[in-house]
Parts: structure tokens; C-alpha cells; sequence
């Protein structure tokens, strides 16, 4: 089979596609077809090995995981013995995480890990597409933040795939939603339900009389310092990008004030807990609820392609891989 293969950190010419054994389905296993996956920035840190204390997890000098890829959408083909959640023909979508494995044409994960039926009303690139975004987005307004009916919510990068997710979830939670962008995504957001949005190229937030309950910033480019003006008493900052600023200032909000940063290693979380959310996205995607924004398609062999279009930080919405 075709996959992507990695054995070194460093920009995008450390991938390489090339023809591996596909695997066989071992007891409690399911063999994947994989239609769709997904490139985010995340992958991008994840080939870099930057920051570096990521690399606890994921190899110290080189990858662990020598197939990356997180997120998919395809079809079973192939059961090992035990299994009872699914079937041959079934089509699933998967979240691996740091076990990697999604860049591939075949993939074997269990049926007790992270996985749920794909919607069957969108396609595999819509049904990989938005994972990532909505799987991390999702834990960070309903427990980090508790988004409760009636609040503000700005969300900076909310053109991003973390972004588009967010703005939409935060409006089926009943906030009021300020989405932050370019001024060629303000359309494009405001179209995902977002009651506001500001062009951050010709508007500081941080400068205006608005404030909010919580401040989501899906691409870690703000400065908490900064936002504290514009933030409510015990109002929340939230980033999914672990800096050294981000750490002290996560540590010195915890001591004193009542506004405070948060971090959550949304992907470390326990398998059940992420699953519920799988399914529950899965649920929104079926019934129409939530949209997958899709910028651009690539084919497995335009690998390094993808990666070096999302480096741009261009992109609109989700970067999608189509087998």
C-alpha cells in the first residue's frame, strides 16, 4: 500500500510516500480503507518536532510513529476475530492521535478505540475534514470554558479548522459568537453563524469597548496580556498551542486574578471521552448542524504540497487528502 513515511524531523522533504506492507487485521482489529484524511497544523508541528517539549511524546531525536496522520474517514474491509461494533462495508470515521497511521491507503485500529460510523449524508472528505477542528474545539467550550447560553465568545483564527468548528458549536451552545479573520474569510464566517466579525488587519479587539465572557484563541497568536482589558471578571482565554508564554501565564492566572488561561491536551484525553464526542459530531454532521469548510483536496503523492500550503497560514478551513 501507499503511505506517507517519516523517519526524521524537518520540513516537508522529511516525507516521503512510498509502498509498505498493508497490514492485517489482528483479534479485536478492523482493517481501514481509507478514503479521506486530513493535514492541519498539528501535523505540520508534528513533522517539525516543534515545540520541543513535544517531542516527550512523540520522539525525543526522531518520530515514533514512522506513518503520520490523525484523522479519517473510509470503509471496512476486513474484521479480526472478536469483533462485534462493525462490520465488512461498513464506512467509520477515526481519530488516532498520536498514534498516527491516517497517511496511509489502509490502517488497523480496534473497535474499542476512537471510532464511530461516518455520516452518511457527507462525504469521506467532509467526514475527515472537520475531526481535528471539531474534536478539539469542542472540549474547550463545553468543559474548559463551560460556554453557557447567552455569553460572548470571541474566537480569533475562526476562518481556521479549529476556528470554523468552534464558531459553529459555540453558536449550538447559544453564545454570542465574535469571530476573528481576514477580511477575505469575513463572508465565509459570518455565513458559519458568527454574529460578528472583525477584520483583524484593520481592527485591535483588544483596543475596542466589547467585552467578553471567554476569548478563544484557536491559533495561538494572542497575548493574554493583552486581552485581559476585553475579558469579563472570571473571563477565560483559552489556547490549544502550549508555548513558554502561554505555561507562565497558565501558572501566574492560576495564583492570582480572576481571568484566567487555560491549555487542554485535548488529543491526550481518555478513548471513551473522545468517542462520545466523535459520535456526537458525527450526529451533527448527519443532521446538518455543523458544516465541513474545505479550502483544498490532495491526492497522497502531493503530501508535501499540503503541508507546505498550510505553513502558509492561508488556508480557509480544512486541508483534505483524498485516497
Amino acid at each position: 500500500m501507499k503511505a506517507v513515511i517519516t523517519t526524521s524531523y524537518g520540513n516537508p522533504e522529511v516525507l516521503k510516500v512510498g509502498e509498505v506492507e498493508t497490514p492485517v487485521p489482528k483479534p479485536g482489529e478492523v482493517l481501514v480503507k481509507i478514503r479521506a484524511t486530513s493535514v492541519t497544523a498539528s501535523h505540520c508541528a508534528m513533522r517539525t518536532g516543534k515545540p520541543l517539549f513535544g517531542r516527550l511524546i512523540i520522539g525525543l531525536t526522531k518520530p515514533k510513529i514512522k506513518i503520520p496522520g490523525t484523522d479519517l474517514s473510509g470503509e471496512v474491509i476486513g474484521i479480526g476475530a472478536g469483533v462485534t461494533e462493525y462490520k465488512i462495508g461498513d464506512e467509520i470515521i477515526a481519530a488516532t492521535d498520536v498514534g498516527g497511521g491516517a497517511h496511509a491507503e489502509y490502517l488497523c485500529i480496534t473497535d474499542k478505540d476512537v471510532i464511530a460510523p461516518k455520516p452518511m449524508e457527507v462525504s469521506h472528505s467532509e467526514s475527515a475534514g472537520i475531526l481535528e477542528g471539531a474534536l478539539t474545539a469542542l472540549p474547550f467550550l463545553r468543559d474548559s470554558a463551560n460556554l453557557k447560553e447567552g455569553q460572548k465568545i470571541l474566537i480569533n483564527g475562526a476562518s481556521g479548522s479549529i476556528g470554523t468548528a468552534a464558531v459553529q458549536l459555540a453558536k449550538l451552545m447559544g453564545a454570542e459568537v465574535t469571530g476573528v479573520c481576514s477580511s477575505r474569510n469575513l463572508d465565509m464566517v459570518k455565513g458559519l453563524g458568527a454574529d460578528e466579525v472583525i477584520d483583524y488587519g484593520m481592527t485591535d479587539f483588544t483596543k475596542e469597548n466589547k467585552k467578553y465572557d471567554v476569548i478563544f484563541d484557536t491559533v495561538g497568536k494572542l497575548d493574554f496580556a493583552k486581552c485581559k482589558a476585553v475579558l469579563n471578571k472570571d473571563g477565560k482565554f483559552l489556547s490549544p498551542v502550549l508555548g513558554l508564554k502561554v505555561l507562565r501565564q497558565m501558572i501566574m492566572s492560576n495564583i492570582a486574578g480572576d481571568k484566567k488561561v487555560i491549555f487542554a491536551a485535548t488529543g491526550l484525553r481518555k478513548k471513551d471521552e473522545k468517542t462520545k464526542d466523535l459520535f456526537y459530531i458525527s450526529k451533527l454532521l448527519s443532521s446538518g448542524k455543523i458544516k465541513t469548510v474545505i479550502d483544498k483536496t490532495f491526492s497522497i503523492e502531493e503530501i508535501r504540497e499540503a503541508h507546505e500550503y498550510v505553513e502558509t497560514g492561508r488556508k480557509r478551513g480544512n486541508i483534505v487528502i483524498e485516497f
